[in-house]
């Protein structure tokens, strides 16, 4: 099999969109009348065609989602959000349809394969959860607010998208900035410089600028996005989904979402967010008060001195990078010296390719989206197995945040798994932040490539429950910090490696900022939930109680960070952005399964490939846990990697 080919010219792209849109949803279509129409077919002839229709709505879900968001053409992304819209709302009509369920419902269980037998008994919770089993006219109402939600997290989203907001700095302001990041922002004719709230302007700023007014500017303006266009967006999102919800039997969207996820319902995510804020917020206020005690040591800059003593959001970053440096003789701006982008991108690439035994080769001459964009082809044992796509670098129009997309599923035997890397990076030198975002990143891409040749195409890829999926992509993140890794690709402009003892104090300083970074996931995990559970009708002054209930320091003033907040409209998080917390305590169990003096070990790569990439969503996520570590998964590594030695610095 070939990979998909993506087009070369502007009008080729509209035709290609169409191909994968428009004219999958007509094989889903026709396939779904086969079905209805003959429902005495042989059970693997039914299975089949319902196999057609899930790849076929999967092709157009996933190349309308990528596009929308993917292309510089403003004209195509529209093109691509209607597309997504259609194949939504197809997607919820098919499971919604009577005929199909009667059939699905007739087949004998006990005569399929286990993997059968779990797909079909998945497909069929599907369908009751889009509501099959109801009257004619809650069917009708509850396919409206599907069709509705879709449209308001496209608007959410977008609104994000469309709102990077400008501030006006004097050249000074910028002192503590490393000297490319003041090269790129040159003053102006008034002579003041411009620093945006895109993520490469706003987070070197937020961690290394010296002057405490100006970093709070800049952290209120990246904390508003979206605001105050997503205030009614998601006010009516929230109260949807509340009524989708109650009208299938459910108390709240919460329990409605947590069903088919590992923590199985609205009050165990209440539970769970208590027990791991329990534990961070001890840690966190330790942190806070050695962030207190040095910052007591700075005059204030351009705030009043009465406000001297009082640590803000704003102040986190810059602050930890100060104690980093100082305690543990940390500097970032020295650490960047050895992280050229090109280098980590080769770097990042050779560690997976002998990690997971993968040759990844280059095609030059593949049509792509836009020209900074480079096309790799995936190789095992010198057998084609997928392509993926690198979009590195901010433009206009562009998704901002790191994330993978799946522009094909892969089916064995049926088409190659195809996906796509974004992220925003500098093109030159990068925080080791950096690093570490893209290496997680290409843990969700490397999940969907070899968990792309699964039977199933339900199953195919980044598919097991969503407090799963971050798990492989957190548990690679720990190999952007290994000394042995590290030194194979960061070099400086001498070619001179990173120093070993660097490495070992970069580990050291790692360990502060722990409690603060866990209680911040606990409490943005609290905001969806309750945001969810309380549809209030103020939602700053809701998220900002829930977030106070497990951070230790307060949002700023008039900030709205929850409008900016793509995870609350996307409907695979929602009330579920615990999933991160979660996640992460599995990654840290998984990487126990690792040797940790050499984490490039062929052993447990191979069987951690096997038996938790390679499988896709076809095994629930604990069988896959238990697979590869050989008992159940287990909070332990986690509580010590938070509550141990290091984590009580």
């Amino acid at each position: 099999m070939a990979p998909l080919e993506l087009p070369e010219t502007q009008q080729d792209w509209v035709r290609f969109l169409s191909a994968r849109c428009d004219d999958q949803l007509t094989v889903a279509r026709e396939r779904v009348e086969l079905i209805a129409s003959q429902p005495d077919a042989r059970v693997e002839v039914t299975l089949a065609r319902w196999n057609a229709v899930t790849l076929a709505l999967l092709n157009a879900t996933s190349a309308a989602m990528f596009f929308s968001q993917a292309h510089p053409d403003e004209a195509l992304r529209t093109k691509a959000e209607r597309a997504e819209q259609e194949a939504a709302s197809l997607s919820d009509e098919v499971r919604q349809d009577r005929r199909l369920y009667a059939v699905f419902a007739a087949i004998d269980t006990d005569a399929l394969d286990p993997q059968a037998a779990r797909m079909l008994a998945l497909t069929m919770r599907e369908f009751r959860r889009a509501g099959v089993e109801l009257d004619e006219q809650a069917r009708q109402r509850l396919h409206q607010l599907v069709e509705r939600c879709t449209t308001l997290a496209r608007q959410f989203q977008s609104n994000i998208i469309d709102d990077i907001r400008s501030i006006s700095l004097t050249p000074e302001q910028l002192d503590g900035l490393p000297d490319d990041y003041i090269a790129a922002h040159p003053p102006g004719a008034d002579g003041r410089v411009v620093v945006t709230t895109s993520f490469p302007d706003a987070i070197p700023f937020l961690r290394f600028a010296r002057d405490t007014a100006a970093r709070r500017e800049v952290a209120t303006q990246f904390n508003c996005q979206g605001w105050p266009a997503n205030d009614p967006v998601l006010h009516e999102l929230l109260g949807l989904r509340r009524e989708r919800a109650r009208l299938l039997g459910y108390d709240s969207w919460a329990d409605y979402d947590a069903e088919i996820k590992m923590v199985g319902s609205g009050a165990a995510i209440r539970d769970f967010i208590d027990r791991v804020s329990s534990v961070a917020v001890p840690v966190a206020h330790r942190e806070i008060e050695a962030l207190e005690r040095r910052m007591r040591h700075d005059q204030p800059h351009g705030v009043d001195a009465a406000a001297r003593d009082k640590l803000h959001a704003s102040d986190l970053g810059y602050y930890t990078e100060v104690i980093r440096r100082e305690r543990y003789d940390v500097d970032a701006q020295e650490v960047r010296r050895y992280l050229d982008c090109s280098k980590v991108v080769t770097g990042l690439l050779d560690v997976t390719g002998r990690l997971f035994g993968l040759e990844f080769v280059e095609v030059p001459t593949a049509p792509t989206w836009h020209p900074d964009v480079d096309t790799y082809d995936v190789l095992d044992a010198g057998v084609l197995i997928g392509r993926f796509h690198l979009d590195l670098h901010p433009r206009p129009g562009k998704y901002a945040l790191g994330q993978h997309f799946a522009i094909t599923r892969g089916v064995d035997n049926v088409q190659l798994p195809q996906s796509a890397l974004f992220i925003d990076v500098p093109r030159g030198l990068l925080e080791h932040e950096d690093v570490v975002a893209l290496f997680h990143e290409f843990g969700h891409l490397l999940n969907s490539v070899l968990g792309g040749h699964v039977t199933w195409a339900r199953d195919s890829g980044v598919a097991t429950e969503r407090d799963f999926v971050e798990a492989p992509s957190q548990m690679l993140e720990e190999w952007a910090h290994d000394h042995g890794v590290l030194r194979s690709f960061a070099t400086d402009g001498d070619g001179y490696p990173i120093p070993a003892e660097l490495i070992a104090r970069m580990r050291a300083a790692d360990s502060f900022g722990r409690g603060l970074f866990v209680a911040d996931l606990a409490a943005f995990g609290a905001v969806s939930l309750a945001l969810h559970e309380e549809v209030p009708d103020d939602l700053t002054a809701c998220a900002n109680a829930a977030f106070a209930r497990h951070m230790p320091v307060p949002q700023l003033p008039d900030t709205h960070a929850y409008a900016a907040w793509e995870h609350l409209a996307d409907e695979r998080y929602g009330s579920g952005c615990y999933a991160y917390s979660w996640s992460h305590i599995i990654a840290k169990d998984l990487l126990s399964g690792f040797d940790p003096v050499d984490l490039m070990a062929p052993e447990p790569a191979r069987r951690y490939r096997d038996q938790v990439l390679t499988p896709g969503g076809s095994r629930d996520g604990a069988d896959l846990i238990e697979a590869f570590l050989g008992r159940a998964s287990s909070t332990a590594a986690f509580d010590r990697w938070l509550t141990g030695p290091s984590g009580q610095q």
